[in-house]
């Protein structure tokens, strides 16, 4: 649909005897045999032209001459080929001068892969930056000076690695090593569009070749010193025979599928973030004991500093606690371990538990026994419907206090644990609580 609209586009404009082409991304993706996640356009028209040849097109950004045209549910970016001048701020120019040249627009773009231009009137790539090229070589390169175009904006160090890692590219060395020196000037972005680029790096696909190229760019140390202070922990050869930490995490960021949530990354990325301040090395043998209560420590810092929702934070902390309770499932009670297997988005505790075991010794009997154990036990017996409620407790003679909801847990566990299976016993089973609990009391002096 959306290449569709953006033909239809770029034939308008013609018509209207204007210059105008396919643009960025969806030129690159095209001639890697990708399908784009959608279409740019450029073109030498104003926006106010582009506006009068598009009546329900409205600006998303006028001051750099941008017009979104939508038609049911596809829309494209229309933008008029334009200079960027000064960026002061590293983030954006400060003064924009339209121009009716093609080629003086793609010398403004970050990477010379996204400034080719496609023309589908006649079929054919126009490129003034040597983009086919690299393309061909799987090069990602800056645009003329990298050290110009990074003082542009600081977030294309990060893009030329989210680029290269998605795309299976090498960074050329020249772009590589401006960005290594350029790394700690990464604060000057702000800590949103950062957290931005770390997700898309985890979640696009290539998240292993990513996090390998953040380091070895100086970016890691800058933007999550806790992660770059895994490589060189050792872990025990019985349970990790793979290696350090930091090679045990890059495989599990490997094995990530693209398109997996944020948090489930994450929890993945962090999931031992606790263990280089536990390392213990005592009779030959390495120990990392409170890793976890450390780690739920240091990922609720990163998560904050990343300006993660409290939403993201409770699930990607939640994730880091709960990886090594998989270790215990054969041996939990039964209401204990329905209430593991219930747990919020459970299905990302297991996912993490899969990588962890798949990235070591390999043994996926415990992630077998949950999968099945959900599959056997279904909603029902996973969340029964509760047996009392606070009315009820009230009806008993108790009166509303915080003890309520001690009570109604105890009396879920006792409910999944099989040892009550109706209202009846349930009530009874308070009756012998509150009587044992006033025993108990008139035997106190």
């Amino acid at each position: 649909m959306s290449e569709e609209l953006a033909r239809d586009i770029v034939r308008t404009l013609r018509d209207a005897g204007r210059e105008a082409y396919f643009v960025g991304g969806c030129v690159r993706d095209r001639l890697l045999g990708r399908e784009p996640k959608d279409y740019d356009v450029a073109t030498a028209a104003p926006s106010d032209e582009v506006r009068a040849l598009f009546p329900d097109g409205h600006a998303v950004g006028a001051s750099f001459g941008v017009i979104l045209v939508r038609r049911d549910e596809a829309e494209v970016e229309v933008a008029t080929f334009r200079q960027d001048l000064g960026y002061h701020d590293g983030r954006r120019p400060d003064r924009v001068v339209f121009t009716p040249s093609a080629e003086e627009d793609a010398q403004r773009r970050d990477f010379t892969v996204n400034g080719l231009f496609y023309d589908p009137v006649e079929d054919r790539v126009v490129d003034y930056v040597s983009g086919r090229a690299d393309l061909e070589a799987r090069l990602l390169r800056a645009v003329g000076d990298p050290e110009v175009r990074f003082a542009e904006d600081k977030l294309r160090m990060l893009r030329a690695v989210r680029f290269a890692a998605h795309l299976s590219f090498e960074i050329e060395p020249d772009t590589k090593s401006a960005i290594r020196r350029n790394a700690p000037k990464i604060h000057e972005i702000s800590t949103e569009r950062v957290r931005d680029e770390i997700n898309c790096i985890l979640t696009e696909g290539g998240a292993r070749r990513g996090f390998e190229l953040l380091e070895e760019t100086g970016l890691l140390q800058a933007i999550l010193p806790e992660v770059a202070a895994l490589r060189g922990v050792e872990q025990s050869p019985e349970h990790h025979p793979e290696g350090d930490v930091w090679t045990h995490t890059l495989l599990m960021l490997e094995g990530l599928e693209a398109g997996c949530s944020k948090t489930l990354a994450m929890g993945v990325l962090l999931h031992d973030i606790g263990k280089p301040g536990t390392f213990q090395r005592a009779a030959d043998r390495i120990r990392f004991h409170g890793h976890v209560e450390l780690g739920i420590e240091i990922a609720g810092r990163i998560c904050r500093r990343l300006r993660y929702s409290n939403a993201e934070s409770e699930q990607i902390q939640a994730l880091v606690a709960n990886h090594m309770k998989f270790m215990h499932l054969t041996q939990m009670r039964p209401g204990k371990l329905k209430r593991f297997l219930r747990a919020e988005r459970f299905e990302e505790h297991l996912e993490l538990h899969r990588l962890d075991c798949a990235s070591s010794h390999g043994k996926l009997d415990n992630w077998r026994f949950a999968r099945d154990r959900i599959a056997e036990l279904g909603s029902e017996e996973l969340r029964p419907p509760p047996l009392l409620t606070g009315d009820d407790l009230i009806k008993e003679g108790l009166k509303p206090s915080p003890l309520f909801s001690e009570l109604l847990e105890e009396i879920e566990e006792a409910q999944l644990d099989g040892k009550i299976t109706s209202r009846e016993e349930a009530c009874a089973w308070l009756r012998r609580r509150q009587a044992h609990q006033r025993a108990e009391s008139a035997q106190r002096p």
